[in-house]
């Protein structure tokens, strides 16, 4: 991973803020309908940190995303935000401490880039009155921070994938919430995108210690960006820790079925997963 400070500016902070949530969910019985996904599932989510949830595919990951940002109700088991119960908090309330950005997003045709931003503004707002000036440097901090706001009056559709990614990532931001999940965003972006991508999202819990947790496919990114990786497999959280900690061949055979040699560079302060062979499984 590049240094940020050799890659962009920091985002600008203006007063001194600190964005710091602790969320977890213990013993998680997860389904939908009578399909059962997760049982007894432990996960914690360390706080002002990159949390990286990774697992081969139907591996549960996008579940325990939504399970932790409320949108599936665990039939088991509890996610505590902050200390308190996720279903305690009020809508606006639970909004302004925690966002999230899923894996896909529409926009409404026509709407510009300003506006859409704006709409993260939503849990601080009052029914029927006009943004404030909190609002509008909210947003404009968010537009600089992820570089759209050379954009700001440009139509969301008329974008690049790798433009809207950032300008639903400043949406997020100006939502101020001290927790971010972001389920596979880098999806159908191209490796530059892709990289520019996570590292502003590096700067970003860099510059304002917001926690952040991310859902990827790429073994090699997920090892670059992450503070902590959770490996999620069969439903369960079957490792957590540092990617060096976590990162072995055994888990690669027995989680993501390969062969794989485990490389440290000399240039770097991560390993890296070169993978050999797909295990096939017998008949």
């Amino acid at each position: 991973m590049n240094d940020p400070s050799t890659t962009r500016q920091t985002p600008h902070r203006g007063r001194e803020e600190s964005f710091l949530g602790t969320l977890s969910g213990a013993g998680l019985r997860l389904a939908y309908d009578r399909r059962e996904v997760s049982r007894d599932l432990d996960i914690s989510i360390p706080p002002g940190k990159v949390t990286v949830i990774i697992g081969p595919n139907a591996s549960g990951k996008s579940t325990v995303l939504r399970a932790l940002a409320r949108l599936l109700r665990p039939t088991d088991g509890r996610v505590v935000l902050d200390g308190k119960d996720v279903r305690a908090y009020a809508p606006k309330e639970f909004a302004r401490r925690l966002g999230l950005l899923p894996q896909s997003s529409l926009a409404p045709v026509g709407i510009t880039v300003t506006d859409l931003v704006g709409r993260g503004r939503f849990p601080h707002q009052q029914p029927l009155r006009p943004p404030t000036a909190d609002d509008a440097e909210a947003v404009r901090r968010a537009m600089e921070a992820t570089r759209v706001d050379t954009l700001a009056d440009r139509p969301v559709e008329e974008l690049s994938g790798g433009q809207r990614q950032r300008v639903w990532i400043a949406m997020l931001l100006a939502q101020r919430a001290p927790v971010m999940l972001l389920d596979e965003p880098t999806t159908y972006l191209d490796i530059s995108h892709q990289l520019d991508v996570l590292e502003l999202l590096r700067d970003l819990n860099a510059a304002e210690r917001r926690t952040i947790v991310l859902v990827l496919h790429d073994l090699n990114q997920a090892i670059a960006y992450a503070d902590e990786l959770v490996v999620v497999h069969e439903g369960r959280v079957v490792a957590q820790g540092t990617p060096s900690e976590v990162m072995t061949t055994d888990l690669l055979r027995s989680v993501f079925s390969i062969d794989a040699r485990i490389i440290y560079d000399a240039h770097l302060t991560h390993p890296v997963v070169l993978p050999l062979a797909s295990i096939r499984p017998e008949n």
